[in-house]
């Protein structure tokens, strides 16, 4: 792919984040009208809300890709697996909608949660993630792997970790219990990842299982802000393989990847070589 041609896929890629970041928060627009602003939310509505939001979007954003660019196949966490990708030179790696949860969710002032994201990514063959665009519509904010934000200093002190708030794999209660780290909460994987990213935790860790499209355009973002992005035990991540689940996954902050990788290890977390993988071995 040509340079021309990269930047017309990350300016579109940006476009359609935006686009689906919007039609996101007029979802929840239309739910405060129907409820008049109450702040309540039912079970069953909710599930209804976050049903029109993974769907509406994906039906965005696979329409947009399709259009433009015909011979790029697409990976949706929304569709069926296509085959074809496989095979394909271009795979865009798809979540509508990282955090649907959440983003059905009131906190308990009544006001939306603010931790969903819109990921897209591309996978190109031979160089493994190219493109990387995650969007967070409650905060206005696009992330994109062509002009990533600069890295803030690593932190002192205990490790902040960024752990999901419902399930937080036994690992990082384990390091919190050591006295060597302190999680910190969040939905998404993209808000995880991005909150490395900005300095608001230094590490986010992951074992309990996701999918491709959880992690790829946050992954992709990561790498190429200078962040470490690998397996738990090291090794490279590897996307667009036949296997859609990915076991586990590790992002910090360069400066204190020795340090977490030493904690895990106590742990009992299987060590790789030691060695970061570079970005383009952590893109596959």
């Amino acid at each position: 792919m040509s340079a021309a041609e990269q930047i017309e896929r990350i300016a579109h890629a940006r476009h359609v984040a935006r686009v689906a970041s919007e039609l996101l928060i007029s979802i929840r627009a239309n739910e405060d009208s129907r409820d008049g602003g109450s702040g309540v939310l039912g079970d069953e509505r909710a599930s209804a809300l976050r049903a029109e939001g993974d769907q509406r979007a994906h039906v965005l954003i696979a329409e947009a890709i399709r259009e433009r660019f015909p011979d790029d196949v697409l990976l949706s966490e929304e569709a069926a697996d296509d085959a074809r990708r496989l095979t394909a030179e271009r795979v865009w790696i798809v979540d509508p909608l990282d955090g649907t949860r959440e983003f059905g969710e009131r906190d308990a002032g009544g006001r939306w949660r603010d931790d969903f994201a819109v990921h897209l990514a591309l996978w190109e063959r031979g160089l493994g993630l190219t493109i990387g665009v995650v969007a967070l519509p409650a905060h206005g904010l696009i992330f994109g792997s062509d002009a990533p934000p600069t890295l803030p200093p690593a932190s002192l002190g205990p490790l902040r970790i960024a752990a999901s708030r419902t399930r937080p794999p036994s690992v990082v209660a384990h390091l919190e219990a050591s006295g060597g780290a302190t999680l910190v909460p969040m939905g998404s994987a993209g808000v995880k990842v991005m909150a490395v990213l900005r300095g608001d935790a230094d590490a986010y860790v992951h074992a309990g299982g996701q999918y491709q499209w959880d992690s790829a355009a946050p992954v992709a973002v990561a790498l190429s802000a200078g962040l470490c992005a690998t397996r738990l035990d090291g090794s490279p991540l590897e996307y667009n393989v036949p296997e859609l689940h990915l076991p586990d996954l590790l992002v910090c902050h360069p400066d204190r990847a020795t340090e977490l990788r030493a904690r895990l290890r106590a742990a009992g977390v299987p060590a790789g070589d030691g060695a970061p993988a570079s970005a383009a071995e952590s893109a596959g």
